[in-house]
């Protein structure tokens, strides 16, 4: 993206600091950092820091050393304060941002440990904290054109990734062997990395919501739940699609077409100005309705975007409003011991006139796979 829009974001940063009375502000995240500067890295163990003064607008990138070309490189015009493994990364930071007249730090509160805490107060003491998290949250919540641009790259990566994976079953083929074939043809279209852990799940074993794959063969008469995702360009898709192999039997049915009755559900109950709560009601209405309500276990879907999980929690409890630009999933499951589980997950996101768009677009009736052997 062009450093305008990052120098932007941080305007209206410095701008919320203002308004609260915060003098310094220190943003660790390393999404939150990337969402700010353009610069994204993995720091590990190691200081990674945007500093921001509301006194005088300055803002200074403190980076590993060894991450100080690139971060120049991502965020021009940018100060990069280079340290090197040896520095004291707390003592630097005091001495760019000096402690005078700093009575209030701002830090994101879910990321900032009680370890670092007490290494603040050292440089700054008697400081009182105060919350940036979510001034920035609420600024992520809502992508521009180019960010649901992004995701859309994304989830066209995903939905080719999905095409070939089935194309890809065999009956006693695992679900291990799956996935990897699956994270191959992600990097091999482009991905940077898979969004999360991929899932491939076949029998009782897909009615584990969050199930690991393991050595399970595939089998004729199964559930076949496959979840994927990838990162491209610094944002996320996330898609599920549950299949059957070979003969679908008339349990199997019932409960897919509850699932898929939901999913439309809660999209069509998806617009600006409606509670994100509605979504999650529509859905499990729907799924109650059919029977299935008791194997009906999360919520109905999450936002996403830098992170494969952000604001807004589709949930029954979140009375949030939708808006313009916001993003999520819309992916109601039912999940029988017996029978399996079933998933129907699509990338929705509230367009500008208000109406709810899906980036998604793979097929999602109900699709026998009539797999061969291994």
């Amino acid at each position: 993206m062009p450093s305008e829009v990052y120098k932007e974001r941080r305007g209206r940063l410095i701008s919320y600091m203002e308004k609260e009375g915060i003098r310094i502000g220190l943003v660790t995240s390393p999404t939150n950092v990337a969402y700010l500067t353009g610069f994204a890295c993995n720091p590990h163990e190691r200081f990674l820091a945007l500093a921001l003064d509301s006194s005088n607008r300055a803002t200074k990138l403190f980076v590993p050393l060894l991450d100080a070309t690139a971060a120049k490189e991502a965020a021009p015009g940018l100060a990069i304060v280079p340290i090197s493994d040896v520095d004291d990364a707390y003592a630097l930071l005091g001495g760019q941002m000096p402690a005078t007249g700093v009575a209030s730090i701002g830090v994101e509160k879910g990321t900032v440990s009680l370890a670092k805490a007490e290494l603040l107060q050292a440089v700054y003491p008697g400081v009182v904290f105060a919350d940036l998290e979510q001034a920035i949250l609420d600024m992520r919540i809502v992508k521009s054109a180019d960010e649901i641009g992004r995701i859309q790259r994304a989830v066209d990566i995903v939905e080719a990734v999905m095409a070939h994976a089935v194309s890809q079953v065999r009956v006693g083929m695992t679900e291990l062997a799956l996935a990897a074939e699956i994270e191959r043809k992600m990097r091999e279209l482009g991905a940077d990395r898979p969004a999360f852990e991929t899932i491939v799940l076949t029998g009782a074993r897909s009615a584990l919501p969050h199930g690991v794959p393991g050595q399970h063969a595939i089998r004729r008469g199964d559930f076949l739940l496959i979840d994927i995702g990838v990162q491209a360009g610094g944002y996320c898709s996330d898609i599920t699609r549950t299949f059957v192999v070979g003969e679908v039997s008339e349990a199997q049915r019932a409960i897919y077409e509850a699932v898929l009755a939901a999913n439309e559900a809660g999209i069509a109950a998806s617009a600006a100005g409606v509670a994100v709560s509605a979504v999650d009601a529509a859905a499990r209405k729907t799924i109650e309705q059919a029977g299935f309500g008791s194997l009906f276990t999360h919520r109905v879907g999450h936002g996403f975007g830098m992170d494969i999980h952000e604001q807004p929690s589709m949930s029954g409890a979140n009375g949030t409003l939708m808006a313009p630009g916001m993003v999520f999933t819309v992916e109601p499951g039912v999940y029988d011991s017996v029978a399996g589980g079933v998933r129907i997950e699509d990338d929705v996101y509230i367009q500008d006139n208000g109406t709810a768009g899906v980036l998604t677009r793979y097929p999602k009736q109900l699709t026998v796979i009539a797999a061969e052997d291994l």
